[in-house]
């Protein structure tokens, strides 16, 4: 009897290493940026635009992002490559796109050439297995927009084709599942995300103007049916003027059953 009340009393007193071994990390950086930090501590980038006007603490942010594995870029508008190029020459983080859209970044917004290829471009439809299967990452269509302008005082100045624009539905080996809409208006074959994998989070911009605004967000999340939907893309600049007061009233007046959570620009969140 001695040796199982101390067997369990051991295993009681690894339940919370275990649980915090297994946990998952979300932080906003403002805008559509977000860091996802998995349970053995590979970081993954999503439109890693940490300098945004939203973020005050966005030069120190940048300055000590000193690890990254992995870089999702949605599409090749500016305030969604962001600082791409920076933090990959600085960590050797992989760039994750469709195909089309990485080539542009590469030719003419200067990512690493060599930290891209085939193993981590894909296209709607796909998925990817990464870092040693710890996380799939699937493409996932959107209706808007995609250019890539080249940096200032390139010899190639211009807009050029970026592809598609599209977002990422990320599933983490034993945690959530994340939906990042990119930017997007809400379209009927949203329902079909959920349909083969059930979202834990949907990262959904709000902001309207660019993008879908409130109301059409909240249909959004009606069709993907998530757990949990955290707003964003609004508030950055004056056009941007989705609120998530707004968003929180469209989604109880659509009937939509996820929870809304209002991240903190610099908030993590453990899921």
């Amino acid at each position: 009897m001695k040796a199982i009340r101390q067997l369990a009393l051991l295993l009681l007193l690894q339940i919370p290493l275990l649980a915090l071994a297994g946990q998952s990390e979300l932080t906003w950086y403002g805008h559509a940026a977000f860091k996802l930090t998995t349970p053995s501590g590979k970081v993954l980038l999503i439109d890693p635009w940490l300098t945004n006007p939203a973020n005050k603490n966005g030069k120190e942010d940048l300055a000590r992002l000193d690890k990254a594995d992995l870089i999702l870029v949605t599409h090749g508008h500016f305030d969604h490559v962001g600082n791409s190029v920076e933090i990959a020459k600085r960590t050797g983080a992989k760039l994750v796109t469709t195909f089309d859209l990485g080539m542009a970044i590469g030719q003419y917004g200067g990512y690493p050439k060599e930290q891209m290829g085939l193993d981590t471009q894909g296209n709607f439809g796909g998925e990817l297995s990464l870092l040693g299967g710890e996380v799939r990452i699937a493409f996932i269509p959107a209706i808007h927009s995609s250019s890539v302008i080249t940096p200032e005082g390139s010899a190639d100045k211009g807009i050029h084709d970026g592809g598609n624009p599209g977002g990422f539905l990320i599933t983490v080996k034993g945690g959530p599942a994340i939906y990042h809409t990119g930017d997007t208006d809400v379209f009927s074959d949203m329902a079909l995300v959920s349909h083969f994998h059930k979202v834990d989070v949907m990262l959904a911009c709000i902001g309207g103007h660019f993008t879908m605004g409130p109301e059409r967000a909240a249909e959004a999340v009606k069709l993907v049916k998530p757990g949990l939907v955290v707003p964003m893309h609004f508030g950055t600049f004056p056009v941007l003027d989705g609120t998530v007061s707004a968003f929180g009233q469209a989604l109880k007046k659509q009937g939509a059953k996820a929870k809304l959570h209002e991240m903190k620009v610099g908030e993590t969140l453990k899921l």
